[in-house]
C-alpha cells in the first residue's frame, strides 16, 4: 500500500486513524481484529526493538552498553505505525469477502488465472488437509504411539507426513477428474453478479484523494524541513 511511502510519523498516524475509522464501519469484531494485529506485530517486534540500537544518530539511552539513537527510535515507531495501518486496512476491506468472491475479484483485475485458482483451491482444501492430518494422528495414538526423542518417533512422523502427501495427491487427482467430468474449462463461472455500484465509485474516489493528499503533504514536509 501507499502507506509504506510515508516518511513522517504524523501522516502515517493519520493513515492508521483512517484505517481504524474504516474498520469501525465494518462488522469486524474488535477482539478478533486486535488478536490478528498482535500476531502480525509479533513477527516484527524483534526488528522494531533492534532498530534504535542499529541505526546511527543522536544517542538517547543505553542498554548494557548498547546505545539507542533517536533516529532509530523514530524509524521503529514509523515502521510499526505503517505495518499496523496496512494490516488494519486490509482486514477492513477484505473481511467481508468470501474466498470465492476474492478469487473472482482478482480474476477480473487480470491477475494470472493460475495463481487465482491456486489461491481458491488452497483456501478450500487447507481445512480438509488439516482434518486428514488429525485423523492420521488419532490413528497413531490409538495404536499406542507416544512422541519421544528417538529414531522411532522421527521415523513415525516421516511416515505421517509422507502419507499426508500421498493422500493429498490422490485427493487432488480425484478432484481434477471430477472437475473435468463437469466441464471445467479453466475458469469458475460467476453465480453472483458483482456490479460496480455508485457507492463503490464514491469510496474509490475518496480513498484515492486521501492517499494523494497524505503523500503530497508528506513530500511537502520533507522538502520544507
Amino acid at each position: 500500500m501507499v502507506v509504506v511511502a510515508l516518511h513522517q510519523i504524523e501522516f502515517a498516524l493519520g493513515a492508521l486513524i483512517f484505517a481504524a475509522i474504516t474498520m469501525s464501519l465494518t462488522d469486524l469484531p474488535l477482539r478478533v481484529t486486535l488478536k490478528r494485529m498482535a500476531a502480525m506485530d509479533g513477527f516484527i517486534i524483534v526488528m522494531l526493538v533492534m532498530l534504535p540500537f542499529t541505526t546511527p544518530g543522536t544517542p538517547m539511552f543505553s542498554v548494557l552498553g548498547a546505545e539507542a539513537s533517536k533516529e532509530g527510535l523514530m524509524h521503529a515507531i514509523l515502521v510499526g505505525i505503517r505495518a499496523n495501518a496496512v494490516v488494519l486496512m486490509m482486514l477492513s476491506l477484505l473481511s467481508g469477502m468470501t474466498p470465492v468472491t476474492l478469487g473472482h475479484t482478482l480474476y477480473r483485475l487480470k491477475c494470472p488465472p493460475v495463481l487465482v485458482h491456486l489461491m481458491m483451491f488452497t483456501v478450500r482444501y487447507i481445512s480438509v488437509l488439516h482434518d486428514e492430518y488429525h485423523r492420521l494422528r488419532m490413528a497413531m495414538k490409538l495404536r499406542g504411539f507416544k512422541a519421544r526423542n528417538n529414531a522411532h518417533t522421527y521415523r513415525s512422523f516421516g511416515y505421517l507426513f509422507g502419507m499426508l502427501v500421498v493422500r493429498s495427491l490422490e485427493r487432488a487427482e480425484r478432484v481434477l477428474e471430477a472437475m473435468k467430468c463437469r466441464g471445467f474449462s479453466g475458469h469458475f463461472p460467476m453465480i453472483d453478479d458483482l456490479a460496480f455500484k455508485r457507492r463503490d465509485g464514491a469510496f474509490a474516489v475518496f480513498f484515492l484523494a486521501l492517499i494523494i493528499a497524505l503523500v503530497l503533504m508528506d513530500r511537502m514536509y520533507v522538502v520544507a524541513y
